[in-house]
């Protein structure tokens, strides 16, 4: 493969945007980038919803060791609250508090709307997300099986399960429980709130014979270092409402969650991390068991959750690039 092409970024401004909560943005906005270019009849697209705390730039470095810009064109979509788009940082939206929850449906809106308006269709070659971008990829598939051919989720789920659950609401509790949170934001920087967010958030993202392997003094010096910077960079707010998205999460949206699995048509792959604590292998293989077109697969990792995302790891690189290379053949 030559050299990755130009990264593109930019922002459509959406205008008035009605979310499922009942809320409006009275000027919505996403952000992306693209990598490659859309072929003749638009039929090599490739849509990256971000994860967690990811933006756009986060996820640039998939092109290549995972995605091949040459063949495809990659748009990497950044989700409401992430910061880029549409997020309670930027003064309009707020928390469930207030009555606001972005939900998957609304970023699978705003996408749809970003591919048909910058790159002339929402007909996707492939939808490809880890963690919370692996249940976008499933929120397209569900909501929109029509539009597409291919689906791979990499460690995530069609619903948070109840244990999923109850790892997001401690991550929130930490959060909440600093003194400067005043029931609806923050007065002041949630130091302590942000430090013990971030030694849960590592203590399930990372597995237990990983951390056998850290060069750091201490576990606490290691997240301190490697972890914690990761979301000093996040408005705390923001932070809570991705979270809150999580929590939402449900294809079914309460209902048959087999029945909405079964509607998809979509060509699909199953990525689970063997040693991922909160998606879990087995409620991966659930998850597969009821898409009519499905397979798992398992990539043998020390990473836990993060053998998802492994972008300084080239044995989980080349676990994931043949997953997508053996799905874009189907």
């Amino acid at each position: 493969m030559s050299a990755m092409p130009t990264i593109q970024e930019g922002l459509l401004e959406l205008g008035p945007f009605p979310l499922r909560c009942g809320q409006t943005l009275s000027n919505a906005r996403i952000g992306y980038a693209q990598i490659g270019e859309p072929n003749a009849d638009r039929s090599n697209v490739i849509l990256v919803p971000t994860s967690y705390g990811a933006r756009h730039g986060d996820l640039t470095w998939l092109a290549g060791p995972v995605l091949d810009p040459e063949r495809y064109c990659i748009v990497i979509a950044d989700m409401f609250g992430n910061g880029v788009s549409s997020s309670p940082s930027h003064g309009e939206m707020g928390l469930a508090e207030t009555g606001w929850v972005t939900s998957h449906h609304d970023n699978i809106a705003a996408q749809r709307r970003l591919l048909l308006e910058l790159f002339g269709t929402d007909h996707l070659a492939l939808v490809y997300g880890w963690s919370m971008g692996g249940q976008q990829a499933y929120q397209w598939a569900v909501s929109h099986p029509e539009l597409v051919r291919r689906m791979c989720c990499v460690c995530g789920t069609a619903r948070t399960s109840p244990h999923n659950r109850l790892f997001v609401l401690s991550l929130r509790q930490a959060l909440c429980a600093d003194p400067h949170w005043n029931g609806q934001g923050f007065e002041g920087d949630p130091v302590q709130g942000l430090r013990t967010y971030a030694l849960i958030y590592a203590s399930w993202a990372a597995s237990q014979p990983f951390f056998r392997t850290i060069s750091e003094a201490s576990v606490e010096e290691h997240v301190e270092q490697r972890w914690l910077p990761a979301y000093q960079r996040h408005d705390p707010r923001d932070l809570i409402a991705m979270l809150d998205t999580w929590l939402a999460h449900d294809v079914a949206d309460g209902g048959d969650l087999a029945a909405a699995l079964g509607r998809i048509r979509a060509q699909a792959t199953v990525v689970a991390g063997s040693r991922d604590l909160y998606f879990t292998v087995d409620d991966l293989a659930a998850d597969q068991e009821r898409l009519p077109h499905g397979r798992l697969q398992v990539i043998d990792s020390l990473l836990g959750h993060r053998a998802g995302n492994p972008s300084a790891s080239p044995p989980e690189q080349q676990q994931l690039r043949s997953a997508v290379e053996e799905l874009l053949n189907r």
